[in-house]
């Protein structure tokens, strides 16, 4: 396989340094989604522990390596996953968090991460807003700036999912990865194409967010001006070009949903498997909604990455049980 920046004995010795609650998440058939979306389905569940993601997997890398340099603190922008992890991390191990976020994410997570003791700074825009903003703070107080997918230590952290995927008595043919800055499918993607090549590797990101996926497509990176999507944990504009080279090394196709599409995925997940998700962990059903044809017979696995939503937005987005049966 040619060379990632990722490294597989790094990932297998992260699994000593990982807080073991957020090791071995759940990973089980789920059959009542199967006649609806024409395949088996699997399911790997990455909101079952203290902050409802895969990103701690990370951030407990990232926490051990500054504790172990005697960093006491670090800075980065989060729509509101890495924020929590690293806020939870961090506290783990005594260190400083802030982070910052736009004023407009998810009102559940920016709780969450404040609730978790990090300073959270608030600022006008988008994520991108966020990312430069960090990045100032980390220059002007001379702090480590954690970048999500860049820093090396949040894709290998993600990769042990696809330790736990590989190792696992799941047979399976493809895996579905949400596709965002893009630490979980190199992450992933790189354990897979070493340890089971014969698996295809699709990554999803919605339509209204297109960057990474445009970019894996025209093989260089492609920004835009705008992301809009309710999946605001995969809403970026410009890709990291380092990753984007993993990516292209480890992907075999990337595709892009509709809103339309990640909605009623997150309407399936409730309604046949009793997850509460964000709409970011919808999008490997929503793909399946809107090529059925190609995932037919086949074996996938989706990678349910979060479920820190809004409740007021999640029932706005998914209706309640007497809509959905009208």
């Amino acid at each position: 396989m040619p060379q990632t920046r990722l490294d597989t004995a790094r990932i297998l010795d992260a699994r000593q340094v990982i807080d073991p609650v957020f090791l071995g998440s759940p990973l089980y058939r789920c059959e009542a989604l199967e006649p609806a979306l024409g395949c088996a389905v699997s399911i790997k569940l990455e909101t079952a522990n203290p902050v409802r993601s895969f990103k701690a997997r990370g951030t407990e890398l990232v926490a051990s390596l500054l504790a172990g340099r005697g960093e006491p603190r670090a800075v980065c922008a989060s729509a509101g996953n890495l924020g929590q992890a690293l806020a939870w991390s961090g506290r783990g191990r005594g260190l400083d968090v802030t982070v910052v976020a736009s004023r407009f994410a998810t009102v559940a997570k920016l709780e969450r991460i404040r609730a978790l003791g990090a300073r959270l700074e608030l600022v006008d825009g988008d994520h991108e807003a966020a990312r430069e903003r960090a990045a100032e703070i980390a220059r002007c107080d001379g702090i480590r700036l954690v970048e999500d997918s860049l820093d090396i230590e949040t894709c290998e952290g993600a990769a042990t999912i696809g330790l736990e995927l590989v190792e696992s008595a799941t047979s399976f043919d493809t895996v579905l990865i949400a596709l965002g800055g893009g630490a979980l499918a190199t992450g992933v993607g790189h354990v897979l194409k070493e340890r089971a090549p014969e698996v295809e590797v699709v990554c999803v990101q919605p339509l209204g967010a297109p960057a990474m996926t445009h970019s894996w497509h025209g093989r260089r990176v492609v920004s835009t001006d705008s992301a809009e999507t309710i999946a605001d944990g995969v809403a970026g504009r410009h890709p990291v070009p380092a990753v984007l080279d993993d990516l292209l090394l480890v992907a075999d196709d990337a595709v892009l949903v509709r809103e339309a599409s990640i909605v009623a995925g997150m309407r399936m997940l409730l309604d046949h498997a009793g997850l509460v998700v964000e709409p970011s962990a919808a999008l490997g059903v929503a793909a399946v909604l809107e090529d059925r044809d190609r995932f037919a017979g086949r074996h996938v696995v989706t990678i349910v990455c979060g479920s820190n939503v809004d409740p007021g937005a999640y029932h706005r987005w998914v209706g309640t049980a007497a809509d959905r049966t009208a």
